[in-house]
């Protein structure tokens, strides 16, 4: 092991080549990916739970929506939390707040007590995914730091893509709850590494905690949500109550933040164009992401009478691209700048996207492969310039506050997505189970995810240019010490 002698309550300098370096690494990596997989391992599953929890769509959503909705509102109170209390306690603490919430899951008997317990899951997730990169950026010194990122976020995007492959075959082989049962010996294993391995490290000085701007997030975002997902039900009055308390929830949370000297969500750093351009492009391709995993297994399962686990592996393409492209995608964004593949990047998944709308009754996997490869192409070239554009947009001490944001703007448009297109489409109730209605709603959901991603790219030529100038800690607004 390399370390440094460092005050007390400051981090402990890894490097990749010690073996404690390489095992807070692991430990890390793997807990974070634990989490991301569960947004979208149980996309595969969600016709069987349906069915064996008797479920409308509409719960089908909330078992997504749960779990996004707590991860997305809460992903910067967990960094925040770190912040003050340590931030390996607070990892820890999140990991075993997930395995609580997995075991309860797989234990549900009913919609209302699954959908509950996901939401358990998502509080979980938030403490931890903004824990991973935190420990990484104060633990490990600069020089190992980049590539201790990449490996992270490499990492991360494979255990998206692969989620609705490993929740096909236990759907086919096993029972869908073992989806979340899986989960109970690798979050064990997390706890253990990260425990023996893992340096703690906190803010000595963080500023007061932003209470205020943390229930505002959570009560606009959650009634908002709400709204959205409740649209189909012929009640408008609720939801135009729960709408205009989410807009009025929303509206002091912004007035809130730029009121607070130490504030949850520092706007000041919106003044960079780059950092701007990069969350509203991460917003929207994130959004159709969410959205394509959702209703491509429905629709192959409904209409085409795939099984669990051939839906499940039309993520392989997603996932091989990543893992064999993404090193080369950031070492090209760092050439040339991250404007040309962010534009691109989008583009092609747009076109992708495109080349899918014909899927419905007898289609065969090589209907469907060109344009998951091409999807696939586009998506690995996006990723890892995104993640560059952000951190290098911020002041390098807001590099953990830069990337919470990011993280949950990313989540909030998977979450409002997944709730609004499908009503948007015609999906609603038990349609999903009617093949005809099903192939009409997946093919209008499916040209508006490729709307989304080709406005990302849109919104990155003309918000990116060749460099990326970060904003000073004066414009960002922010003299409280970042999450790492």
């Amino acid at each position: 092991m390399s370390a440094l002698p460092v005050p007390a309550g400051a981090p402990e300098h890894l490097t990749l080549g010690s073996a404690r370096g390489r095992v807070t690494l692991t430990a890390v990596t793997l807990g974070s990916g634990i989490a991301i997989l569960d947004g979208s391992i149980v996309n595969v599953a969600l016709k069987t739970i349906g069915a064996d929890l008797d479920a409308s769509l509409a719960q089908l959503q909330w078992v997504v929506n749960g779990y996004l909705l707590a991860l997305a509102s809460l992903v910067l109170v967990g960094g925040a939390l770190g912040d003050r209390w340590g931030r390996r306690r607070v990892y820890l603490v999140g990991m075993g707040w997930f395995l609580v919430g997995s075991v309860a899951c797989a234990l549900a008997q009913s919609p209302e007590q699954l959908v509950t317990m996901r939401f358990v899951q998502g509080v979980g997730a938030a403490l931890l995914t903004p824990g991973a990169l935190a420990i990484i950026q104060s633990s490990f010194r600069a020089q190992d730091r980049g590539a201790a990122i990449g490996t992270w976020a490499g990492l991360s995007g494979i255990a998206t893509a692969v989620g609705p492959f490993v929740g096909g075959w236990i759907v086919d082989y096993a029972s869908w709850r073992w989806i979340f049962a899986i989960n109970v010996p690798l979050c064990l294993v997390v706890i253990a590494l990260a425990w023996w391995a893992a340096p703690e490290s906190r803010t000595p000085s963080p500023g007061r905690f932003d209470g205020a701007g943390a229930v505002l997030a959570v009560v606009g975002l959650g009634t908002l949500t709400f709204a959205l997902t409740d649209a189909s039900t012929g009640r408008p009055a609720v939801v135009a109550g729960t709408a205009a308390l989410a807009v009025a929830a929303l509206t002091a949370f912004l007035l809130v933040e730029h009121r607070r000297r130490s504030p949850l969500l520092p706007l000041g750093l919106f003044r960079s164009r780059v950092f701007s351009a990069a969350n509203a492009m991460t917003f929207l391709v994130y959004g159709a992401l969410a959205v394509q995993s959702l209703v491509l297994v429905l629709q192959l399962q409904v209409s085409a009478g795939w099984s669990a686990l051939a839906a499940g592996l039309t993520a392989l393409p997603v996932t091989a691209a990543l893992m064999l492209l993404s090193t080369w995608a950031g070492a090209l964004s760092s050439r040339i700048g991250p404007r040309l593949p962010m534009t691109v990047g989008p583009l092609v998944c747009a076109a992708g996207l495109l080349l899918l709308l014909g899927a419905g009754q007898g289609t065969r996997w090589y209907d469907v492969l060109p344009g998951l490869v091409v999807f696939a192409l586009g998506l690995a070239l996006l990723v890892s310039p995104l993640t560059t554009a952000v951190l290098a947009a911020a002041p390098e001490e807001n590099a953990g506050v830069a990337s919470g944001i990011n993280n949950a703007v990313a989540r909030a448009g998977s979450l409002l997505a997944v709730a609004a297109l499908p009503v948007l489409a015609g999906l609603s109730g038990d349609s999903y189970l009617d093949p005809a209605a099903m192939t009409s709603g997946y093919r209008v959901a499916i040209a508006a995810c490729a709307a989304l991603m080709a406005a990302g790219g849109v919104i990155s030529w003309f918000g990116l240019g060749p460099r990326v100038a970060p904003v000073t800690n004066e414009e960002a607004g922010a003299p409280s010490p970042p999450l790492a």
